[in-house]
């Protein structure tokens, strides 16, 4: 099965200093009919203007990753963890049994455009912990590149849940390709660009939920950007 989630359908908020489309129900969006897909609750895109960002507030049991597009964005927290994160740089924030924390942009002069990704745990009140990587442009280029998994393997992220998270970047006559486990669904986030996924031609903040394949196929691209997720049923 291969269903469609347009960018234009997503849900949204505009404050002034923040503008987000919201993939599944959140905040003061809700649809019934999108509230996550598998562990994977939520794909937020998030625009913050200079100089502005989310106060301190606190977080249980969530898987929280940011993957930053464009811009600066700077994180601290209650686990003493301080930093700046740019294009190529990933972040996941295993909030376990509670932690405190704030997301800023860093510049006084330019916005800073990243993707909010929340994926559910598979354990509950575990110690929190932080990690951040970077994958450089040519990782991602004409290839798959793993940035999240369970066990931090080749260099990724870990992440509390059966799920692999990877990135790509695509054009041209790039084709890249991702065989489903049985018991296995996928989900396709288009960061930027065009491309075509299992034949169905997807735009920048489109989505294709695949389950019952056999494989996902990435071709036909467009200065693409793409993430997809491997996650159990």
């Amino acid at each position: 099965m291969l269903n469609v989630r347009k960018s234009n359908e997503r849900g949204g908020a505009s404050f002034g200093w923040l503008d987000s489309k919201h993939t599944f129900s959140f905040g003061h969006y809700h649809d019934p009919k999108h509230m996550g897909f598998g562990p994977l609750r939520v794909i937020n895109e998030d625009k913050v203007q200079p100089g502005r960002g989310f106060d301190s507030h606190g977080h249980r049991d969530m898987e929280i990753i940011s993957y930053v597009l464009d811009g600066a964005l700077e994180h601290k927290d209650s686990m003493g963890n301080g930093s700046v994160l740019r294009y190529g740089d990933v972040q996941i924030m295993s909030a376990g049994s509670g932690v405190v924390h704030s997301e800023y942009n860093h510049s006084k002069t330019e916005g800073v455009h990243f993707l909010q990704i929340w994926i559910m745990p598979n354990v509950g009140g575990a110690e929190p912990r932080y990690e951040e990587k970077h994958f450089d442009t040519a990782d991602k280029t004409g290839k798959l590149r793993l940035i999240g998994s369970p066990d931090g393997r080749e260099g990724s992220v870990s992440i509390r849940q059966d799920a692999a998270l990877y990135a790509t970047i695509l054009d041209g006559e790039d084709e890249v390709k991702h065989t489903l486990g049985a018991g296995r669904q996928a989900y396709v986030h288009v960061v930027r660009g065009q491309v075509t996924v299992n034949g169905i031609a997807l735009e920048g903040g489109d989505a294709l939920k695949v389950s019952g394949e056999e494989a996902v196929t990435l071709a036909q691209a467009a200065g693409a950007e793409v993430l997809l997720f491997d996650l159990p049923q």
